[in-house]
């Protein structure tokens, strides 16, 4: 069973949505047959590619909405990534255009360590305060988790995996996306933002059925025995002699 998710790099609902997910995973009965493969968004592609060491006002209304709440959802956000296990320094942002770290990760999806790199990414930006925007910060992230730093510098400067983040982002519009996170499981049951644990369960649960349907193949029940629901008992042959 595929779960596609559509996230950004600096989309702080993300974060929590990664952890709350792979929470569910975990006592998911089939969570080890269940294929994860993250896809790329921008939720501003203008975002800076060489960013300032703090975000101005217009930034920090990118990121979290109204100027006048903004006090607020950064204290809502912070709970909510608490309560998921992560330590937000949203003070410290350096907010940053997240193209390039979608290539790394696409990058990433071909050396089997796809995950690994969104995780330190995430945790780069949204606890380090780092500038994910410069391609240094990503070859040095890279290097971290066993990546060649030379491979990774010379793919990030030329146009390596533009195509496949261009291509997410356009099925993410074709699919009418409207928020992130944006959960698709086996092309057929999609979620959109963060959800609590029984939605997500449920979803994995109604896919797994539909994809793993039961067939009862024991044949006629008046004939070898058997109490229907709601319907009375039949013998067995050797009953009725």
């Amino acid at each position: 069973m595929n779960v596609e998710i559509w996230s950004d790099v600096i989309c702080p609902w993300c974060y929590i949505g990664k952890r709350q997910f792979e929470e569910v995973l975990k006592h998911f009965p089939h969570g080890d047959q269940v294929a994860v493969i993250w896809r790329s968004y921008q939720i501003d592609p203008e975002a800076p590619k060489h960013p300032n060491t703090s975000m101005d006002k217009v930034q920090m209304t990118k990121q979290f909405g109204d100027p006048a709440l903004v006090k607020v959802m950064i204290d809502r956000i912070s709970t909510l990534a608490a309560e998921a296990g992560l330590e937000y320094n949203l003070e410290k942002i350096v907010y940053s255009n997240s193209f390039d770290a979608q290539r790394l990760i696409h990058f990433a999806a071909t050396k089997q360590v796809q995950d690994a790199v969104l995780e330190r990414l995430l945790k780069a930006y949204f606890t380090d305060g780092a500038a994910i925007g410069d391609q240094e910060v990503l070859v040095q992230i890279a290097s971290e988790l066993g990546l060649d730093a030379d491979e990774t510098r010379s793919l990030l400067a030329g146009e390596a995996y533009t195509h496949e983040v261009n291509a997410d982002i356009k099925r993410a519009r074709m699919l009418g996306i409207q928020g992130l996170p944006f959960f698709l499981i086996d092309e057929k049951y999609s979620l959109t933002g963060i959800q609590p644990a029984n939605v997500l369960t449920d979803a994995l649960e109604k896919a797994w059925l539909d994809a793993h349907p039961l067939i009862d193949i024991s044949g006629n029940r008046e004939e070898t025995g058997a109490c229907e629901i709601d319907n009375g008992c039949f013998p067995t042959p050797n009953q009725n002699t």
